[in-house]
């Protein structure tokens, strides 16, 4: 199955599409990757859902991606005597370690990190936001705020602190638990919720150990004050455009989801715009022009791919949902704006043989209007420089490993198919040929390029192009 557009489509599993039946209908309709988020997903569901995904891949013949999101660090205040209090503005209002039921004067705060790190000016967001207060005065046992904006709290409400840099990592004893489990499960990438620096991400690679690719989801200010770091040590990038609408001006986020966008890009890492999306189709079979549009401009600034949270997951009409995101892609895919949209973010190549290789099979490719450009990958690499350059015709990659295919099921553009490695150059052309003719990317007389790494099997070596011949009689 050939998609017809470039950009990917990563949809949420949960109670509304869990059905090994329900996961085959939102891959025909355009998902390429499911996420499974371990918020909600206990380790015997997670390991079922794994196991459902991969009986849909080997029915439908196509390598799919499966993403595990784990939960992070989740702060929350304590319960109330009355479970919730009415607060007015401007009164004061303290979080302590007073393990008591709160009132309309305090509550608990089970977090010493955070009760030693507030200082006096920071705001605490409470429940998304609903609730705003500021410090005026924090001695490491308690904190005592003003209350800017709302006009109530309740038991085990989340607190976001936009101000302060904690001093805990991304990952929670829970998150350890559950990333051993999705290891354990064959998961291909792993989600890292709340990161604030790049050491947040190195726990969990050596916990992963190459066994999967580890994503930063950036809802933090503290990683977008960071992210060249971040990008660095990740292998891709999530923007979790919920929280970070949260803990920074909403009306920032539009600009922060470019610059995360095209930082990526430049950096040849696969990017996800998330959250939201297209909202109103939790309830509704048709989605609103705002979210029409907001889902055509992460295709037009070029982004890896774009997600579904809820809509898929436990919304009434998740085949839908996925379908939509699907078309308005290939439409904005088609428009003749697009194009060009793409080419002028197109960033300088580093000065290394891949991205040189890299670069002259777009340009040749786009030139000479060869029919695709394949790409043998073992590690992956390949297919991450081809897919960088963004092409206009479609990227092929081919690999030995079927893991570095489900892997590479995230890429922009980049149609992934699992063949044995090739004997010799000759078969690799020939190979090559064969499996553009039997996927839909040429026929007999069509030209493609080829980009490989010489001698074979040696990772990150790409060094060769090639332009062949299509050929009726290919074997």
């Amino acid at each position: 199955m050939r998609r017809n557009r470039k950009v990917k489509i990563l949809a949420t599993i949960g109670p509304a599409s869990s059905s090994e039946e329900m996961l085959k209908k939102l891959f025909e309709a355009g998902a390429d990757v499911f996420r499974i988020n371990m918020s909600h997903t206990d380790h015997e569901l997670m390991r079922t859902l794994v196991g459902r995904i991969r009986a849909v891949e080997a029915a439908v013949g196509r390598p799919i991606g499966i993403l595990a999101d784990l939960q992070g660090p989740k702060l929350r205040v304590g319960k109330f005597a009355n479970v919730k209090e009415a607060l007015a503005p401007g009164q004061t209002f303290t979080l302590d370690d007073n393990p008591e039921p709160g009132n309309s004067s305090r509550v608990y705060l089970p977090h010493p990190e955070i009760l030693s790190s507030v200082e006096a000016g920071h705001r605490l967001l409470i429940d998304d936001g609903k609730l705003e207060l500021k410090a005026v005065k924090a001695d490491g046992k308690s904190i005592t705020c003003t209350v800017v904006a709302g006009s109530g709290i309740s038991d085990k409400k989340g607190v976001s602190l936009p101000d302060t840099d904690l001093p805990v990592g991304a990952l929670t004893e829970k998150d350890r638990a559950d990333l051993d489990a999705v290891l354990a499960a064959g998961v291909d990438w792993v989600a890292l919720s709340f990161v604030q620096r790049p050491e947040d991400l190195a726990e969990a690679r050596k916990i992963a150990r190459g066994r999967a690719l580890i994503m930063a989801k950036i809802e933090k200010p503290q990683a977008v004050a960071r992210l060249p770091e971040i990008i660095e040590l990740s292998d891709a990038l999530m923007v979790a455009r919920g929280d970070l609408g949260v803990e920074m001006p909403i009306e920032a986020v539009p600009g922060i989801q470019k610059q995360i966008t095209r930082a990526a890009r430049r950096a040849g890492k696969p990017v996800v715009i998330a959250t939201q999306m297209l909202e109103s189709m939790i309830t509704a079979p048709v989605p609103t022009r705002a979210e029409v549009s907001d889902v055509s401009i992460a295709v037009f600034e070029g982004a890896d791919a774009i997600m579904l949270s809820a809509e898929s997951a436990a919304g009434a009409y998740p085949v839908e949902a996925v379908g939509m995101m699907n078309r308005i892609a290939a439409k904005v895919e088609a428009d003749p704006t697009y194009a060009g949209i793409i080419n002028a973010q197109r960033s300088e190549p580093e000065a290394t043989g891949a991205d040189a290789i890299s670069l002259a099979a777009r340009e040749i490719a786009e030139t000479l209007k060869l029919s695709a450009i394949i790409s043998y990958t073992a590690s992956g690499t390949t297919g991450l420089r081809a897919a960088r350059e963004r092409p206009q015709v479609p990227i092929v990659a081919l690999s030995p490993i079927l893991n570095t295919a489900r892997r590479l099921s995230l890429l922009w553009g980049t149609h992934c198919v699992v063949s044995e490695d090739a004997t010799d150059l000759d078969d690799m052309v020939d190979r090559a040929c064969r499996i553009a003719l039997e996927e839909g990317f040429g026929k007999p007389g069509d030209r493609v390029i080829i980009t490989a790494g010489v001698p074979l099997r040696t990772p990150g070596s790409t060094n060769m192009l090639r332009i062949a011949y299509v050929g009726s009689e290919t074997h």
